[in-house]
């Protein structure tokens, strides 16, 4: 199901917890939500649609990734960059690395630890800073 955009900082701001199967269907919303977006948007967290739960999508080429629970084991390279989010208007500095290394759930709950680089990288470090609370 499309769910609704969140633009509040302050519920954006909110640390989510850790996710569960008992959330398998928000992990579908949130696909479902990136599919709507994607013109757009190139990932999202669960809490730009109102669920302060530790899941994140990423649109890898045309295909959309669910990562649970993702978090960011390993960084190299850091750089500058200006990013912007559908849930916030315009652009901002950020610092993001080139290189990082993600341990996470997949759809099927199955464990994963995987290194990411370039743009998928820094879309992955986005949505995690979103399950941290920290906004761009």
């Amino acid at each position: 199901m499309i769910r609704p955009i969140v633009h509040d900082p302050q519920q954006l701001q909110t640390k989510a917890t850790p996710a569960t199967r008992a959330d398998a269907g928000l992990v579908t919303d949130l696909l479902d939500t990136l599919r709507a977006h994607q013109a757009n948007c190139v990932g999202m967290a669960a809490n730009m649609i109102g669920q302060n739960k530790r899941i994140i999508v990423v649109l890898m080429g045309m295909l959309p990734v669910a990562m649970i629970n993702p978090q960011i084991r390993q960084k190299k390279a850091p750089f500058q960059t200006e990013e912007g989010c559908l849930s916030l208007s315009g652009q901002r500095p950020t610092t993001r690395y080139q290189t990082i290394t993600v341990d996470y759930l997949n759809q099927q709950f199955q464990p994963q630890h995987q290194e990411f680089s370039g743009f998928i990288a820094q879309i992955i470090q986005h949505e995690v800073d979103h399950c941290n609370g920290i906004l761009i």
